[in-house]
């Protein structure tokens, strides 16, 4: 099965090349990465022209910035993989992980694979608030959704690409995250959950979602739950 993997940049110029390198030695032999820039202002862009004349790497730029979940839109009818994933261009993420997800649904057991960040892997241990704040959502999320996941607003979202495509996604910032899951539910997907490792990154290293995220991502589960 050929893996659609999207890479939603923003100022990562320090990382951008090493999570390309690391996604393409995985372990996943048929790739299509999709990398969307979103109006980066370090040196990005100028590290993405590395990779203009490569088969598996295709790169696309927003002129102004406009969010996570608007980079994931634009990668939407981009995508040329059975299976797409996101991922983040942090190293929080181990593109290590995602052979597992994808045997997950090549064997037809899943149409998406969520990675949780809570379910017994190894993982540099994040702060107390970071964790609650997770809970309180995902826990949220579950209520409204009637799923049982332990990391609702994980990045690694596994999807099969024909569901993918006929999702009607609507937020440009990180309430893709609810909203993806909410919309997945409603589809009445199979949904598996395997354990991934994880390195958190602090606000001081660049980490960008803040706890305004964190309250915008409730009413995001509400909307997309009840008022779609």
């Amino acid at each position: 099965m050929k893996l659609s993997i999207i890479i939603p940049v923003y100022n990562e110029d320090n990382t951008i090349q090493e999570i390309i390198n690391r996604v393409r030695t995985c372990g996943v032999e048929d790739l299509d990465i999709v990398v969307v820039d979103d109006a980066s202002t370090d040196k990005t862009r100028e590290k993405l022209q590395a990779y203009a004349d490569d088969t598996d790497v295709r790169v696309f730029h927003h002129e102004v910035n406009a969010g996570k979940g608007a980079a994931i839109r634009t990668a939407q009818d981009k995508i040329r993989g059975d299976v797409v994933v996101i991922q983040d261009a942090d190293l929080e993420y181990a593109p290590e992980d995602l052979p597992h997800m994808l045997q997950v649904i090549s064997e037809n057991r899943a149409d998406a694979v969520f990675g949780s960040r809570y379910s017994g892997r190894e993982l540099l241990v994040d702060t107390f608030w970071h964790y609650l704040g997770n809970k309180i959502i995902t826990t949220w999320s579950n209520i409204l959704s009637n799923l049982h996941l332990t990391d609702m607003e994980t990045c690694y979202k596994m999807i099969r690409a024909d569901i993918f495509r006929e999702l009607p996604l609507e937020c440009r910032k990180f309430g893709i995250e609810p909203e993806l899951t909410a919309k997945i539910a409603a589809k009445q997907c199979r949904i598996y959950e395997v354990p991934i490792s994880y390195e958190a990154r602090s606000g001081a290293a660049g980490k960008k979602i803040g706890w305004k995220d964190g309250v915008a991502a409730l009413w995001y589960v509400f909307k997309f739950n009840l008022l779609q």
